[in-house]
């Protein structure tokens, strides 16, 4: 147990310093900090016991996309934020194919598909007009982590899973799917710290 809490104090600390670089706009030290700090998402997954070895393996793998797309998002030019999207799309892909592994679809899995497509089509209804040459792009990453939404819902609903591991694997993805959307604030509506403030935080 004791090297969970050392990641988990790690992670506070390098947080802390990516909120401190965030505030302070400086960029090199920004990709210092955030790089090692999205790889221990890695080391505490690949640390985990693994009763279910394909879940794990989708798990890793979109997670090592996700760490490609932080790097790309930490980047300060134009092109970087269109990789580090794609990098998180295809991490998602992987997110969705070990959900609907562990758990199928369930009747939770339509409730899920109800209120993804609710909450992104307002998403989506409220970027439109700021999207430019990027809404194709950007209503696929929608439709992708919409995916990995309704997959959340169906671990909630998956009987057969232990009810602890289905809450952390919902709560997971709800803040993940939460955090983009201050992401999206920040790239296309108001650039300011409060989206780094709160989206960061919940990402993490």
């Amino acid at each position: 147990m004791m090297i969970y809490y050392s990641i988990i104090a790690a992670a506070v600390v390098l947080l802390a310093g990516l909120l401190y670089c965030e505030k302070q706009e400086r960029q090199k030290a920004k990709l210092a900090v955030k790089a090692p700090l999205s790889a221990l998402f890695i080391l505490a997954a690949a640390l985990q016991s693994h009763p279910m070895p394909p879940y794990t393996r989708f798990l890793l793998i979109g997670m090592l996309f996700c760490l490609g797309g932080d790097v790309f998002l930490a980047l300060p030019q134009p092109k970087m934020f269109l990789y580090g999207l794609v990098s998180f799309l295809l991490g998602h892909l992987f997110y969705v194919a070990a959900f609907f592994y562990a758990a199928g679809i369930n009747r939770w899995t339509g409730m899920g598909l109800v209120v993804s497509l609710l909450a992104s089509g307002g998403v989506y209804l409220w970027l439109w007009p700021r999207l430019g040459d990027m809404r194709n792009a950007v209503i696929c990453y929608i439709v992708v982590i919409s995916a990995m939404a309704v997959g959340a819902w169906s671990m909630l609903g998956a009987d057969s899973l232990q009810l602890s591991g289905r809450i952390l694997a919902f709560g997971g993805a709800l803040s993940f799917y939460v955090s983009d959307i201050f992401v999206a604030r920040q790239r296309f509506v108001r650039t300011e710290f409060l989206n780094r403030l709160i989206g960061l935080p919940l990402y993490y």
